[in-house]
């Protein structure tokens, strides 16, 4: 990786293998309040690593209902699985453990890219291969527009 902020946010793109993905809430009597979610990611296989997080997702899912209805929305990756955190035994919600934050638009992934969404989803997340097929799952991919780390 490469060293300082930037190898530090590019080891938890890259590492990280699902995330926190907050949105507005789309439905009910929470229309337009916070609402988050975990969701599985990959940027890429794991030679092949993008930056660029990839989902694959249910419209099911009430994080996905709220996407497709507003696509701004913010994706934290905790330090989690990390060796620093792990090595000293500290929790990973110690601020020591370093945080990336990205925000930006959650879109579909256009034709031309789901066969690389696939690859970078299923050779991370073997099972998801298995996911009931009536869930109607499709792949979708943030573009990054702002980048927040925090790493103390």
């Amino acid at each position: 990786a490469a060293p300082g902020r930037a190898g530090t946010a590019r080891f938890l793109a890259q590492h990280n293998t699902w995330g926190f993905v907050a949105t507005r809430a789309a439905r009910g009597k929470i229309q337009g309040m916070p609402y988050g979610n975990c969701l599985l990611l990959s940027d890429g296989p794991i030679h092949n690593s993008t930056g660029i997080p990839f989902f694959y997702v249910t419209p099911k899912d009430n994080t996905v209902t709220d996407l497709l209805k507003n696509p701004m929305a913010s994706l934290t990756l905790p330090e989690a699985d990390g060796n620093f955190c792990r090595k000293n035994v500290i929790d990973p919600e110690d601020p020591r453990c370093a945080r990336l934050t990205l925000t930006g638009q959650m879109v579909t992934v256009p034709p031309e890219e789901v066969e690389f969404a696939k690859q970078a989803m299923f050779s991370r997340h073997p099972v998801v291969r298995k996911w009931p097929r009536s869930y109607e799952w499709f792949f979708m991919k943030m573009n990054i527009e702002h980048i927040w780390l925090q790493s103390w």
